[in-house]
């Protein structure tokens, strides 16, 4: 079957589509790690499942995304929980609270992936010690605060 791609969009089966824009995250990955027997994702499907979170269903994308963009694999699972208790109170996908929360992602994973990218390679953020790092995500003099305690909630200082 050939496509024939528009401007405004795509035709396929009689269904016109519109291109939904491209994200600079890394979009070709390699197969994720076997994480069956990690213990970083027994001590996140743990702690997500004590709290009832929705995120405890994207426990191994919260790792892929700690270990593609080299980041504290607890750093992105506190944020959650502190701006959405683990995606309980998330609207459209936003774990994060992203862009004040009103960014959109088309899914949980993608957002995870979003956001882990600009917390690695965002100037706004990129070589900046973790306390730096809180806040510049949020400057509230106690968000530091909660999300490294919540890092501390899912596992020990490593």
């Amino acid at each position: 079957m050939m496509l024939k791609i528009f401007s405004t969009g795509f035709v396929l089966a009689g269904v016109v589509c519109t291109p939904a824009p491209i994200s600079h995250v890394q979009t070709t990955r390699t197969a994720p790690p076997d994480s069956r027997d990690d213990p970083r994702l027994s001590a996140l499907r743990q702690f997500f499942a004590k709290a009832g979170c929705p995120a405890l269903y994207y426990s191994s994308v919260f790792l892929e995304a700690a270990d593609i963009y080299k980041l504290d694999w607890r750093l992105l699972p506190s944020i959650s929980y502190v701006e959405s208790t683990g995606g309980k109170f998330a609207r459209n996908n936003n774990f994060f609270g992203w862009d004040s929360g009103r960014a959109q992602f088309s899914s949980p994973g993608a957002g995870i992936h979003e956001v882990g990218y600009y917390l690695a390679n965002s100037s706004l953020y990129r070589d900046k010690d973790l306390d730096d790092l809180l806040s510049t995500y949020n400057p509230d003099a106690e968000y530091g605060r909660k999300v490294k305690s919540v890092m501390l909630q899912i596992a020990p200082i490593q």
